[in-house]
């Protein structure tokens, strides 16, 4: 029997990388899966596998009140939520830019406040919401100050929310991955410099190794199904880097 057949499920951002991974995760055993992002040709490629993909930029409220409309006619009420969606800067103090900092605060921080807000009716009793933060959001890393302190942000709401759902008892916890092996130095950077990039992130780890992302939607799946006596925790998938 598919372990989540009849669940539906929302995940923004969730037509590349680690998003797509639960997706297929999920569809794999029977739910019911809607994604989000804002390329069209992977839209396209979602629903050829069968889910159900949207048009949607996590920092626009409009598409945000357009999301929200799209599920209740898709599926009336949703089981599980994953907040997935944002972008990453690698920018110097010095270097970052007002509207730099402003569309990463958007996307990473705002985005997921008010998708959850505008979700709020449509949430199922037992279900469960899982944020996308990142390791970041505890380490002191060079040239990521507006990224690591929007995803501090996104763990800090991960508890108040968790507190504030419980009467409805809706369950919120977070993902925190460390560096995953999502394809994108590749395909934006020459191979010997992504070569060099994913060796200095390995080396960085105790295990040795990047993450991939089916390995972080495991832990998210986890949380949003399983995970019935946990909310307002945070899980590091990040092969022991904040650990050990």
């Amino acid at each position: 029997m598919e372990k989540y057949n009849g669940k539906r499920a929302l995940i923004t951002g969730g037509s590349s990388g680690i998003g797509l991974s639960i997706a297929r995760l999920l569809a794999a055993e029977g739910a019911q899966v809607m994604v989000t992002g804002r390329k069209e040709a992977a839209l396209e490629a979602a629903r050829e596998e069968g889910l159900v993909a949207v048009g949607s930029d996590a920092a626009s409220m409009a598409d945000i009140d357009d999301l929200a409309g799209k599920v209740e006619e898709a599926f009336g009420q949703l089981d599980a939520v994953f907040l997935n969606a944002g972008i990453a800067d690698s920018e110097s103090l010095e270097a970052t830019t007002e509207q730099t900092y402003d569309a990463v605060f958007a996307a990473n921080t705002k985005g997921p406040y008010f998708t959850l807000q505008r979700l709020l009716p449509l949430l199922a009793e037992g279900s469960g919401v899982v944020l996308t933060t990142s390791v970041l959001n505890v380490l002191g890393y060079p040239d990521h100050g507006a990224y690591a302190a929007s995803k501090a942000a996104l763990r800090s709401m991960a508890r108040t929310w968790a507190r504030e759902l419980l009467p409805r008892g809706v369950r919120v916890n977070a993902v925190s991955p460390g560096p995953i092996d999502t394809g994108i130095l590749y395909r934006k950077l020459p191979v010997e410099v992504a070569d060099e990039m994913a060796a200095d992130f390995a080396a960085r780890i105790p295990m040795g190794r990047m993450g991939n992302p089916e390995e972080v939607a495991r832990a998210a799946i986890f949380f949003a199904f399983d995970a019935t006596y946990t909310t307002g925790a945070e899980l590091a998938v990040d092969g022991g880097g904040t650990q050990l």
